[in-house]
């Protein structure tokens, strides 16, 4: 969670780094669509978490709308203070996250991805960090993932896996391999 100019800058580098932009200062005025959502969750996630003034109230309501606006476009219901630093959103289309999921750093998400709750409140995700989400999985209910798992391509997960650095797929979900995103 961002709750400092530190941890914000912390979390834009991470985030500039895993999406393979650290060479260069600022995104393209035209492209860059992706980096520039990042920039903007990040930043509305910064004047949600520090002290309310009138200056970083009127600041969160920009950033929020400019958070809401550029998700509708690039098809991202990504809410605030869910992802770690080192955030990589690999393409335009649906993603889906659950307000209360907790995901940790290095996460890289794939299109067609929804992480949601199953049938009651909190009944959702938590996903360590250095996972790697493919294409179209779904992912739901109150379950852990472990560090450095890799998920297959329209892989459904409801249940936890609490070994490491290992890969799961399909549906029933299950384990394939013993290595993961190390």
């Amino acid at each position: 969670m961002i709750r400092n100019k530190e941890d914000l800058l912390n979390f834009l580098n991470e985030d500039k780094r895993a999406l393979g932009k650290s060479c260069k200062k600022m995104p393209r005025l035209f492209g860059d669509d992706v980096w520039k959502f990042e920039i903007v969750l990040r930043k509305h996630e910064y004047y949600s978490n520090i002290t309310p003034t009138i200056r970083t109230k009127i600041m969160k309501k920009i950033y929020g709308y400019l958070h809401r606006k550029l998700g509708i476009k690039l098809g991202f219901s990504i809410p605030i203070n869910v992802f770690g630093p080192g955030l990589r959103i690999n393409h335009y289309g649906l993603i889906v996250v659950n307000d209360d999921a907790r995901i940790g750093a290095n996460c890289d998400i794939h299109q067609g991805v929804n992480i949601g709750q199953n049938r009651y409140k909190g009944d959702v995700p938590t996903i360590g960090d250095n996972v790697w989400i493919g294409p179209g999985a779904k992912i739901f209910g109150k379950i852990t993932i472990a560090n450095s798992i890799a998920i297959g391509a329209n892989s459904v997960v409801n249940k936890s896996f609490f070994e490491e650095n290992i890969t799961i797929v399909g549906n029933p979900i299950r384990k394939v391999k013993n290595t993961g995103t190390n």
